[in-house]
């Protein structure tokens, strides 16, 4: 019989303040972007980061099934934010790509998630709390690449 081991305190508190933190920066979106799925804003986000991409190639990067990425960028292109063009190396497959306007909602969904970061550091965090600020951050981002392949060696990227 698999014996469960009690959650590590720290990891708990460490989960619930990210959720609060992702909750609170889902608030600041603008008014369209919160009417998209987080699932949306990560292909749009991985779309304007890698450039364009098949289906499978995102539903792989993604780790969803074909038919859900077929759903999201259904959805997506409904909305006018990508839209699929034929491969000009492989004529019987389609690009995604992102569409000015899916450019422009990501980038304004970003400017308000930044804007709101800075306003909260400038009035929770005060000088002398920055360095640590700064090195906190840095243990998240190391926690968040931690089993990650190095950059270069294949697999799918994580956004």
């Amino acid at each position: 019989m698999h014996r469960v081991r009690p959650a590590d305190p720290m990891a708990v508190r460490l989960a619930v303040a990210i959720k609060r933190l992702r909750d609170r920066l889902r608030e600041t979106r603008p008014d369209r972007a919160k009417r998209l799925p987080i699932s949306h804003l990560a292909i749009l986000k991985r779309l304007r980061d890698g450039g364009p991409s098949t289906a499978s190639d995102l539903a792989a990067a993604e780790h969803v099934s074909q038919q859900a990425i077929a759903q999201h960028v259904a959805a997506l292109s409904r909305a006018g934010l990508v839209q699929a063009k034929p491969d000009p190396t492989d004529a019987r497959k389609r690009l995604i790509h992102v569409t000015r306007a899916g450019h422009r909602l990501f980038e304004s969904a970003a400017d308000s998630r930044h804007a709101w970061l800075a306003r909260i550091i400038d009035a929770e965090v005060g000088p002398r709390e920055r360095p640590a600020l700064d090195r906190a951050i840095a243990l998240l981002e190391r926690l968040a690449a931690a089993g990650e392949p190095p950059a270069g060696a294949g697999g799918p990227r994580r956004a």
